[in-house]
Order: C-alpha cells, then structure tokens, then sequence
C-alpha cells in the first residue's frame, strides 16, 4: 500500500569482469567514474560517443536520443551511451579493449583564425586510423584532462598527426592549446569514431561547420590517396569571411580529385555590404538534394547543426543507414 514511499535501491552494474553499485539517478558513466574505472569518455552530453558500450543484461533509462550518434545497426545490437544511460535494475554492459595510448610532443601550432588553432604533433610511435576518425588528448602540464578532438590529416607512417583546435570561452584545455607550447609533451589515445569514409560509388555529401573541417580534410586526403573517384560536394559553414580558412588546401584537392569537386562556403553573419559573394544564411538552404539512394553523407560539427542536416536529408529521403557523423559538444570543465 505504501510502497510509493520507498526509497529507491542502488543497482548492481558489470562492466566486462567488474562489479559497480549504480545509486538511483546516476549514469553509468558517473557510477563508473566514481569508482575509479578507466571508462572511456569525452563531453558527457551524448555527442562524442565516446563512452559506448553494449548492453549485455537489464535495462536503462536514455536521458537523449542517441540515434544521431549510434548506428541503427548498433542501436539494434544493444549500443549505450553510459552517459545517457541510466539503469532501471541490475545490469551487464560489455567495454571494448582500453584504446592504444601513445606519447607525443607538440611540433607546430599555427593560427588558422581568430579562434581556431593548426596543432602539430610528433608521436614517439605510428598510429593507425582512419580518416575522420578522433582521439583524446592530455598535456602533461593538465594531467588526468583528457578532451577530443579529430585529425585533420590522415595517419603517416613517420607518427605525425595534426588536430584543428577551436578556443571555446571558459575552456581550460582549449586555452592551454593557444599558448605557445611547443616542445611541450601529451598523450593521444585512440583512435575512435566512426565518421570514416564507407565503401560504395555513389556521390559524397560532406558538411562542416566551424573546426568540424578537420576530420572531412583527413577523410577526403585518405581518400584521394586511394584513387576514390567519387563525385563530392562539400558545404563549409563559418560566420564571417574571417573564419574561413584550409580554402587553399580545399582548392588543391578540388584540382587533384580525379571525379567532380564541388566546394561551397556559406557565411551565416556576414554584414551585408561587404565584398563577399558567396552563399549566406543557413547550411540548411544550401543542402543539395540527393541525387541517388547510394549518396553516403558526412556531417561533422556542432551537435545542433549534425542533427538539423541529419534529420533534413533524412526528410529528403535518404537513409539514416547513409549518414555518418562526429558532432561536437564543448566538454564541462
């Protein structure tokens, strides 16, 4: 009769062979992490997908929609965001091996923008992924900090890699990136994501807005390295003139690229009486329609942005099964 006023009990969760206590409320992430595991994690809002994991047993309580960051596939295999993801009861979750680790040094560091930073890394090994892949990072100087970010070039055989970093207000790791630090050491685990170019002969729709840029350069870099031939259309979104940049690195791919190439940066506040005459206003207007069902498109950016272009090409009538993503969200300091 009175069992509404019950208290609610903690729950039991096993990640692989470890046993947690989950208390009412919390996400598996925050269980996890305050019981010291080594679970992987990037911004905490369901947007990096870095804290997947396979639903063994049991159920949970998503707190957002992850169907822009999980694959239907994975969705329908038991895929989780342990940071949306509260359980409803005990249950068994499956992590995927503890990613590669390597060290590196900071070689380069360049201002593409006001904002937005060239990063250059020397790592002590080669590592292996994928363009438009991710991996996290931690300076020395902030340990136990880590924050994700895509390559924007793809993997070398000599361990160089480069990251475009975005300076975010209020954020400390961002920041410490701005100054000048090289010579300074890091760590890189990775690679994750999986925002990598898919095999196929339909056209490529690629859209980017902001440092979003990076991981389509290193996915269209990757690609042309292996003779793709595929029609691209990339659209660029950034505010003002002064927030484009890579526009010479777009151009030689666009004359090296052996199929159609079609590039087009859309300003969203530029004023009105300046010289630009490119395309303004929303990423959305400019949105091709799909030409055929095997276009395959990728969408790196804010989370807001992924998801409006997701669910646009989803309205005009190409799969969910065809787009690939890598939204971004500011991690909480």
């Amino acid at each position: 009769m009175f069992a509404f006023l019950r208290r609610a009990q903690p729950s039991q969760a096993q990640v692989n062979q470890q046993s947690i206590q989950v208390a009412p409320g919390e996400s598996l992430l925050q269980a996890a992490l305050r019981h010291g595991l080594d679970f992987p994690h990037g911004c905490r809002v369901g947007a990096c997908a870095s804290c997947k994991c396979q639903l063994r047993a049991g159920q949970v309580r998503e707190l957002t929609d992850s169907s822009y960051v999980l694959s239907a596939a994975e969705r329908a295999a038991g895929y989780i965001l342990a940071c949306q993801s509260v359980p409803q009861g005990d249950i068994r979750v499956s992590l995927a091996e503890p990613m590669r680790q390597v060290a590196g040094k900071i070689t380069g560091q360049r201002a593409l923008t006001r904002d937005i930073m060239h990063l250059q890394v020397q790592l002590a090994e080669p590592l292996d992924y994928r363009g438009g892949q991710y991996a996290e990072l931690c300076l020395d100087s902030l340990p136990g900090v880590w924050r994700c970010y895509s390559f924007a070039s793809p993997a070398s055989p000599d361990g160089q890699v480069s990251f475009f970093i975005r300076r975010l207000a209020n954020g400390r790791f961002s920041a410490r990136l701005h100054d000048d630090l090289r010579g300074t050491g890091l760590s890189l685990r990775g690679p994750r994501g999986e925002c990598y170019l898919r095999a196929g002969h339909g056209p490529l729709l690629l859209v980017a807005a902001g440092s979003g840029l990076a991981p389509l350069l290193a996915l269209l870099q990757e690609a042309l390295a292996d003779g793709c031939q595929r029609a691209v259309r990339l659209l660029f979104g950034a505010r003002r003139q002064d927030d484009l940049y890579a526009l010479e690195q777009i151009a030689q791919l666009a004359r090296q690229w052996p199929g159609t190439f079609s590039f087009t940066p859309v300003l969203s506040q530029e004023p009105c009486d300046s010289n630009w005459r490119g395309a303004r206003g929303s990423l959305l207007a400019q949105l091709p329609q799909p030409t055929s069902s095997d276009t395959q498109a990728y969408l790196c950016g804010p989370v807001g942005l992924v998801e409006d272009v997701s669910q646009h090409l989803q309205r005009q009538g190409l799969a969910a099964a065809q787009i690939h993503s890598d939204p971004f969200s500011p991690a909480s300091d």
